[in-house]
């Protein structure tokens, strides 16, 4: 994974990168992890995506979401014309892969997240006395 020393926009700087930002991306990884399970509208991959807690996707952020994951050609979003109008996305094979490997990388974390915790809390208990040390320096000055 070269970066190039051209100056210019990041997509021609490191696409790579650019690639991996936009499927390890906040939204990304939950739309790539709920299509991989079936296709879905607009609306039912938004409450989906909105189960997994904390602060839900908005409308905005979902539609740049997928429109992203299609350019890159991760996504297939297929506009049946019809009235209402029915829009359904699905993942390419290419996108298929991606979600494999992002699902993956959740279930690691979803398994060692005690591991990470507790390694969390030690580096805390590590650093107390540094911190402690540095606000009574500050106070001092």
């Amino acid at each position: 994974m070269a970066v190039s020393g051209k100056s210019g926009d990041s997509e021609e700087m490191c696409p790579y990168r650019l690639v991996l930002e936009h499927v390890t991306s906040r939204w990304g990884v939950l739309v790539l992890i709920e299509l991989l399970e079936r296709p879905y509208r607009f609306s039912e991959l938004r409450r989906a995506v909105n189960a997994y807690g904390g602060r839900g996707v908005s409308e905005k952020m979902l539609t740049q979401t997928l429109q992203t994951l299609e350019r890159d050609g991760l996504v297939h979003r297929d506009a049946k014309p019809v009235i209402p109008p029915r829009v359904d996305y699905s993942l390419t094979g290419l996108g298929c892969e991606a979600a494999e490997r992002v699902r993956g990388l959740a279930q690691w974390t979803e398994d060692r997240m005690g591991d990470v915790e507790r390694a969390r809390a030690a580096y805390d208990e590590r650093r107390r006395p540094h911190e402690e040390a540095r606000e009574i320096q500050s106070r001092a000055s």
